[in-house]
């Protein structure tokens, strides 16, 4: 991920809590803000979605897009865009790390691109805007279905 923004925040709960939240697509549009549809394309033998699509309306992005995910357990998921209208690119990651006293720290690592000319603070802002808005979210569902 090039030019990527990166931000964390520690979750009390352990990381398979942590991950249960961020892998209930159907509950996106319930705590992850700008959020208003996201629904399971297709899905892994293993359950987990492979393929979302979403409409997020978060400024300055609004887009209805699918992304491409790749699981690794507990500790780590990664997704790509596979196809947006605004987004031209939106790579992405949550990493997850148990902290002693049964937290994690979630590191959430974003870069998007997008189709209209943005002079690249803005688009860093709008990057950091969104991490921040998730990680609170995140934070706020895990620890209330704790």
């Amino acid at each position: 991920m090039a030019d990527q923004t990166t931000s964390s925040i520690v979750v009390d709960a352990p990381p398979s809590a942590v991950m249960a939240v961020i892998a209930d697509f159907d509950s996106y549009p319930v705590w992850a803000k700008g959020v208003t549809t996201s629904d399971v394309v297709s899905t892994l033998d293993s359950g987990r979605a492979r393929e979302v699509f979403f409409a997020l309306d978060v400024s300055p992005i609004k887009d209805e897009y699918t992304l491409a995910y790749e699981w690794d357990g507990d500790a780590q998921v990664t997704w790509t865009l596979v196809e947006g209208k605004m987004l031209r690119a939106l790579d992405g990651a949550y990493v997850l790390r148990e902290l002693a006293g049964g937290s994690t720290e979630v590191t959430y690592r974003l870069a998007l691109d997008v189709a209209i000319p943005m002079i690249g603070l803005i688009k860093r802002k709008g990057e950091k805007i969104l991490i921040d808005t998730a990680l609170k979210g995140l934070k706020q569902r895990v620890e209330s279905l704790a």
